[in-house]
């Protein structure tokens, strides 16, 4: 249980983390920004839900709404709608 907890945890930080540096790419108010801008949603509604399956110890609901915020962030960096880090461990840009 202790090595889900920790999984857990570090896709916690990962997701904020990488949420905190991802900035939308594309001129606002085009039909891309308005793409970024849902996949930030999504992202931040996984981490809401994600926060919410680990208080109520629901570690396995948790770890996976943690990765999928994480997919949107990710896939939304690989097509250019955000700018992010190349370095690091937080895109795989």
């Amino acid at each position: 249980m202790a090595d889900i907890q920790k999984k857990t945890d570090r896709y916690e930080e990962l997701l904020a983390e990488a949420l905190a540096v991802a900035e939308v790419a594309p001129p606002g108010g085009t039909p891309m920004a308005d793409a970024a801008s849902e996949c930030e949603e999504m992202a931040r509604s996984y981490l809401d839900d994600g926060r919410h399956f680990r208080a109520e110890g629901d570690f396995v609901n948790a770890l996976a709404a943690f990765s999928y915020g994480h997919a949107w962030l990710d896939a939304g960096a690989r097509v250019g709608l955000f700018d992010v880090p190349e370095e690091g461990h937080l895109f795989t840009v």
